[in-house]
């Protein structure tokens, strides 16, 4: 990861600059060069796929945008983009900036959120942990398949980490999965998933 420039930006010039560019976010007016890779992307795709293929099995009216912004409520210049999210279709209609951009500022709309973890790994532990638990987001999942996660996050030795998130009374009780543990999901929990399966061979 890395900031791209000393200027601060405002949620709306970003959205005029950046909007479209899936490389970049916007946390607290810096904008953030999120470098994604080519494992990167296929860990993501591959969570996304597991994920829809759950919700296609259980007929939930729910969805997976290719593109999506958050907008966390009471931010003036942050612009989050989740490698996967899933929306409610049902909520969407109580969006007020997704009829003309991919941007969603309710948690109640977003069922669960996924980061896969990169250079930016402070962020994803840190920072999004806070700005997903203040929306009320049921679930939040951060994906470390390679183990870059800071000690305190991961543990010693670092390894391939998947943590899932849970909300409990405002706050996310956290769980961590290493290779070949079975996966559990609250909202999806019939899904059959090992972090194996969404790792890159």
């Amino acid at each position: 990861m890395t900031y791209t420039s000393s200027k601060q930006l405002s949620f709306e010039e970003f959205i005029t600059q950046y909007g479209n560019n899936t490389s970049y976010e916007l946390i607290d007016g810096e904008l953030r060069d999120m470098q994604p890779t080519g494992p990167h992307e296929a860990v993501a795709g591959s969570l996304s796929g597991r994920i829809y293929v759950e919700i296609f099995r259980n007929n939930l009216n729910w969805l997976i945008p290719k593109n999506c912004l958050v907008k966390p409520l009471f931010t003036e210049a942050t612009a989050l983009r989740p490698d996967v999210i899933v929306l409610d279709k049902s909520e969407l209609i109580k969006e007020p900036l997704w009829q003309k951009e991919p941007v969603i500022c309710n948690g109640n709309t977003i069922k669960l959120v996924a980061e896969v973890v990169s250079t930016n790994w402070q962020d994803d532990y840190a920072r999004k942990v806070e700005e997903y638990a203040f929306l009320n987001i049921s679930e939040y999942w951060i994906v470390d398949f390679i183990g870059l996660g800071g000690l305190q996050f991961i543990g010693n030795p670092k390894q391939p980490t998947l943590t899932i998130c849970q909300l409990v009374n405002g706050v996310y009780q956290q769980k961590q999965y290493r290779l070949g543990e079975p996966i559990y999901s609250y909202i999806f929990p019939d899904l059959q998933l090992r972090l194996n399966d969404i790792m890159q061979i």
